[in-house]
């Protein structure tokens, strides 16, 4: 005879279960686990193990800022990329701490729009773990030291506003 209060344990068993594996299919690349079958003598039960339902496979992770020049400084600012971000971009790539790096020019939609992208691409999530204790060696030795990074900083201030700032998963479609 089973007892109200075995129930109540496999009951709040399963349930666990049920919300890990939903919660775990947000966010796991793995493939959808086969489920099991256990019988006893007392009950049937049906667990899945670990696995994704989501139509996709997770990948790299993309930083994509979204900048608006002001009217006629759009090569201005793309020289100032050439001196700072690029050369910082190629030493972080050459040291496995980006993957990659991607500028996009383009026309504004209109005066609130952007005009360029920039992105910067990540092997995942976990490449942000401490990101800034890698990156700002480099921009030390390749720009210089707080006072010449601020006034690059205030120095494009007058030619380009930030609109903002998005983390992005490329994902790739089963």
């Amino acid at each position: 005879m089973i007892t109200t209060k075995k129930l109540n344990i496999v009951a709040c068993a399963a349930l666990s279960l049920g919300l890990a594996g939903l919660c775990s299919a947000q966010t796991s690349p793995t493939p959808r686990a086969t489920p099991t079958t256990t019988t006893s003598a007392t009950t049937t039960s049906t667990t899945t193990t670990s696995g994704s339902t989501a139509p996709y496979t997770e990948g790299s992770v993309w930083e994509i800022t979204m900048v608006r020049t002001k009217a006629g400084m759009s090569d201005d600012y793309l020289k100032n990329l050439t001196q700072a971000y690029k050369s910082t971009s190629d030493e972080a790539k050459k040291q496995g701490i980006i993957l990659d790096y991607k500028i996009f020019l383009g026309e504004a939609a209109n005066a609130d729009d952007f005009d360029i992208l920039l992105m910067v691409q990540y092997k995942n999530m976990a490449a942000l773990d401490g990101l800034r204790e890698k990156t700002d060696p480099i921009a030390a030795k390749l720009i210089g030291g707080e006072d010449q990074l601020r006034q690059g900083s205030i120095k494009r201030l007058e030619i380009r506003d930030i609109l903002g700032t998005k983390m992005m998963r490329e994902v790739t479609l089963k």
